[in-house]
């Protein structure tokens, strides 16, 4: 099934939902996040997966400069940052209107004004673990 379907290795990203061919429809974790239960419910009831909020609202593509970051080893009272570049390739402008996390531990900043085409958004995502993990 990985050979279809390339599933990244984070764990944040090991609940997925698939079709009757075992293809991924959507990933996420509907428990933790009520937004991918939602995404959820609205693809098994045959439903446009777009929110109805979102319905109508322009959309355009983007390019992701790495998907996953590697925070190395430290000591877990050490909080950690990562950035992410997201450059908009489409031809409307991308705005990030919510970001949600996994987890309380991570926190993300974002820029609230738009990226035209072709600009580039920077993320900070900021870990700072609440214990020792195992």
């Amino acid at each position: 099934m990985n050979k279809l379907n390339h599933f990244p290795s984070d764990m944040a990203f090991r609940t997925f939902l698939l079709d009757k061919d075992n293809k991924v429809l959507a990933i996420g974790n509907p428990v933790l996040n009520p937004k991918v239960k939602d995404l959820y419910l609205r693809i098994i009831r045959g439903e446009s997966p777009q929110a109805p909020s979102d319905a109508g609202t322009p959309v355009t593509t983007v390019s992701v400069s790495s998907a996953e970051a590697d925070l190395g080893t430290f000591p877990w009272q050490e909080p950690r940052t990562c950035t992410f570049t997201l450059r908009n390739t489409g031809d409307r402008p991308l705005v990030i209107h919510d970001v949600t996390t996994s987890c309380g531990c991570l926190t993300v900043d974002y820029p609230e004004e738009p990226a035209r085409p072709g600009e580039e958004l920077t993320l900070r995502a900021h870990y700072r673990a609440d214990s020792r993990g195992t």
